[in-house]
C-alpha cells in the first residue's frame, strides 16, 4: 500500500509527512516535475510529487506528466490523488469551495496524453468512461463533509491548455457543454494514471469564477493565490484524513 499525491500549488509541501526522504525519479520518458518525496502519514507509505516543480517552473504545457506517473508507478505506488485549483463554471460552487472530480473533457492541445508511441508492440485503447476511482472520490467526499468543509460530491473539469486564461466566450461555451470547473492539469493526467493501471482522483479548489460572472472582475493569478493561500490548509488536512481512514479501513 502506497499513495502517491500529486499536488498542485501549495499542496506539495512534505512536512504532511513523517520522516521524508528524496529520491530523484527519471524515468524512460524523462525527469518528474520535481524529485520524489516519500515518508509516512498514520503508518502508510506516501510519495508526493510537485507537478509544477518546487520552484513552479514548469507552465501547465511543460509538465512532464508522464515522466511523473511513470515515476510514482516504479516507486510503487497503488493509488494516486490529486490535488488541483480550478475556476468555477457554476455559481453554486464559490470561492474555497472543494469539488470532488468525476468526470472531465479535454480542450488542451500540445500534451503528450498516452503511453502508446505507436501500435507496434500491441493495439491501446484505455476506457476512459469513468475515469476517476469511485472509491477514493467517495472517501473525498465522505471526509471533506466530516471536517466541516464545503465539497461538492462531483463535478466535471475542462482542463484547458494554458497558461493564458480563458476568453468570456470560451468561458460561456464550457458551461454549455456541461463543465462544473476549469483548469490546465487534470484530464492529462487522469488520462495517464488510468493507462498506467492506477486508480486516480482529483480534488479540485474553487479559486476564482473564471469570466463567464461578467458582473465581476475577471481572474488574474494572484486572485488565485489569495483564494488558494488562504484554503490549502483545509486541503492538507482532507488528505491527511483521508489516508488515515483509508488506512483504518484496510481498503488500499
Amino acid at each position: 500500500m502506497r499513495i502517491g499525491i500529486i499536488g498542485g500549488s501549495g499542496l506539495d509541501n512534505p512536512e504532511i509527512i513523517k520522516d521524508p526522504v528524496t529520491k530523484e525519479g527519471e524515468t524512460k520518458y524523462g525527469v518528474p516535475s520535481s524529485p520524489l518525496v516519500t515518508g509516512k502519514i498514520a503508518g502508510v507509505e506516501v510519495v508526493i510529487l510537485a507537478r509544477h516543480g518546487q520552484r513552479h517552473q514548469f507552465s501547465p504545457t511543460q509538465v512532464n506528466n508522464r515522466a511523473n506517473i511513470i515515476a510514482l508507478k516504479n516507486a510503487g505506488v497503488t493509488h494516486i490523488i490529486a490535488t488541483t485549483a480550478c475556476g468555477s463554471l457554476r455559481r453554486e460552487i464559490d470561492r474555497g469551495d472543494l469539488v470532488v472530480l468525476d468526470q472531465f473533457i479535454d480542450f488542451t492541445r500540445f500534451r503528450k496524453n498516452t503511453f502508446a508511441e505507436s501500435f507496434e508492440n500491441g493495439i491501446v485503447h484505455t476506457p476512459m468512461a469513468r475515469p476517476f476511482d469511485e472509491t477514493l472520490r467517495q472517501l473525498l467526499y465522505k471526509t471533506a463533509g466530516k471536517l466541516g468543509l464545503k465539497v461538492h460530491p462531483a463535478g466535471c473539469v475542462v482542463t484547458i491548455e494554458g497558461p493564458r486564461f480563458s476568453t468570456i466566450a470560451e468561458s460561456k461555451m464550457f458551461r454549455l457543454w456541461g463543465a462544473d470547473v476549469v483548469n490546465m492539469s487534470t484530464a492529462p493526467e487522469a488520462m495517464l494514471a488510468n493507462e498506467a493501471g492506477i486508480p486516480y482522483a482529483a480534488i479540485a479548489m474553487s479559486t476564482d469564477y473564471d469570466c463567464w460572472k461578467e458582473d465581476e472582475e475577471t481572474v488574474t493569478w494572484e486572485d488565485v493565490l489569495e483564494v488558494f493561500n488562504k484554503n490549502a490548509n483545509n486541503v492538507k488536512q482532507l488528505l491527511i484524513k483521508v489516508i488515515e481512514n483509508y488506512s483504518a479501513m484496510g481498503r488500499i
